[in-house]
């Protein structure tokens, strides 16, 4: 057992605390359970939109969750959105204009907390039929603020396109990626999931160095970072991404492993 204990603790969802299966596990449950019994907040902190969050809160029943890779804090208990800094319209007509004039094969998608806009030859990958997915033209979608927008491609390697949607986002707003896909997604400018955590961790006077952070995508690193920096704890999961690797303090099991349960219950 580690003297170090925690005041927050924070993961992400998709491979991390959810199992291959899109589960959480039984001993996970308890473990979550035992800290929480023990006045330490816990808060899930993920690329998701908040209209893929209505399951998991079979499992974490209130809090506040870090959704869209921090642009929008939701309230889990309410299904609440709480608040959002969103791309305005702008910025969003800029980086697309530029995206498709340097490679015309990227198409885009533009979250709205609980809706989703497409293009009709975007292919969304698990919720094409769902409530609130529909089709828009690029015209349509940048005419309103949107918390994410998602740009993807066919035909390019996912660390090549990453690196391309950069390179041409610049300054404008923040890129990252969590997925195998050649998706990019973008956020405003200085959003990031260390900005959503950091601003629930000020309400409850934690520090980071009193948090501990638990992640496998590079969306993970600017979190991994905020902690690791301010002397909390970064848990990278086993099959984490080499770049998450780099910015870790500590490695755990897979999510099929129960790799955030384990560690937990180390401290």
């Amino acid at each position: 057992m580690s003297d170090w204990r925690p005041r927050l603790i924070a993961s992400d969802m998709d491979g991390t605390l959810l199992r291959s299966d899109d589960t959480v596990s039984d001993a996970t449950v308890a473990e979550l359970q035992r800290w929480a019994d023990d006045g330490v907040p816990f808060v899930l902190a993920t690329g998701r939109p908040p209209r893929w969050m209505r399951r998991i809160r079979e499992v974490v029943r209130s809090g506040t969750a870090v959704c869209c890779n921090g642009a929008v804090l939701l309230d889990l208990g309410r299904f609440e959105i709480l608040t959002e800094e969103a791309l305005p319209p702008a910025v969003l007509a800029e980086i697309t204009a530029g995206l498709r004039a340097e490679q015309p094969g990227t198409w885009f998608a533009v979250e709205y907390g609980l809706e989703l806009r497409h293009e009709p030859v975007y292919r969304p990958r698990w919720d094409a039929d769902a409530p609130g997915v529909a089709e828009a033209s690029l015209e349509e979608m940048v005419a309103a603020p949107a918390a994410k927008l998602l740009a993807r491609h066919e035909d390019l390697g996912r660390d090549e396109f990453v690196a391309l949607v950069e390179r041409v986002v610049g300054d404008l707003a923040t890129v990252t990626n969590s997925s195998a896909d050649a998706l990019a997604e973008i956020s405003a400018r200085g959003v990031t999931k260390a900005t959503g955590i950091a601003r629930i961790a000020e309400r409850f006077g934690v520090d980071p160095g009193e948090v501990v952070v638990f992640g496998d995508m590079p969306n993970d690193i600017a979190a991994f970072d905020w902690v690791r920096e301010g002397g909390g704890l970064a848990v990278a999961m086993a099959h984490a991404h080499p770049d998450l690797l780099a910015a870790a303090t500590d490695v755990t099991g897979t999510n099929d492993d129960d790799g955030v349960a384990a560690f937990l219950a180390s401290l």
